[in-house]
């Protein structure tokens, strides 16, 4: 949100200064809650420990206990809690019938006032018409969305014209490095499978 904006004020012919009470807050020792630590929540997590962040994580299994240590992770088996110790709740799921609208009003209404949601996963994991009152009512200080649903939004929706969300076009792989090696693993399966061979990248039914 602040980078966003600050770019703005920045680069805007109107800005004579910069106010010094236009504050943002702290990642370092806030409470991140991831939903979902399949491998990206994982690597989330590694990546928040450098900010020494305190992880909290709900998930369908547990994690190994030498895992969660690595990371300095904390299982919450019930998402509830999660929502309402974290400053920041990272949704990091597939989209699925039990994932539909994981987040609606009620979810939102137990999270801090203060806190942020991140969706990384897939828009229809939140209910959007709860988040765009969530957002507009104060329930959470904001939102960051690299997805929604559908995408891109119409161009009159509602979560384009609030100031305390910001989004993206589901830009969370597009590096070049990303897409070849996506590329690559691809392909890498397609040959495997065509020879023969053991699949290195079987999605397994549930």
């Amino acid at each position: 949100m602040y980078l966003h904006a600050g770019c703005q004020i920045a680069v805007s012919p109107d800005t004579k200064h910069i106010a010094v009470d236009w504050l943002g807050v702290e990642v370092s020792r806030a409470t991140l809650g991831i939903i979902g630590m399949g491998s990206i929540g994982y690597k989330v997590a590694q990546r928040a420990r450098a900010f020494n962040m305190r992880i909290l994580y709900h998930n369908r299994n547990r994690r190994k206990k030498e895992e969660e240590e690595a990371v300095g992770a904390h299982y919450c088996a019930k998402m509830e809690d999660l929502l309402q110790q974290s400053d920041f709740v990272m949704l990091v799921v597939n989209l699925t019938p039990e994932t539909q609208k994981l987040i609606g009003k009620k979810e939102l209404g137990l999270m801090k006032p203060t806190a942020t949601l991140i969706n990384i996963s897939r828009g229809a994991v939140i209910d959007q018409d709860a988040l765009v009152e969530a957002l507009r009512n104060k329930v959470i200080r904001a939102a960051a969305l690299d997805v929604t649903y559908p995408e891109p939004l119409p161009r009159d929706h509602p979560l384009l014209n609030l100031n305390n969300v910001i989004i993206t076009p589901h830009i969370g792989t597009a590096t070049v490095q990303a897409i070849r090696m996506m590329a690559e693993e691809a392909i890498a399966n397609m040959l495997a499978v065509l020879n023969g061979q053991p699949i290195p990248s079987e999605v397994f039914p549930k």
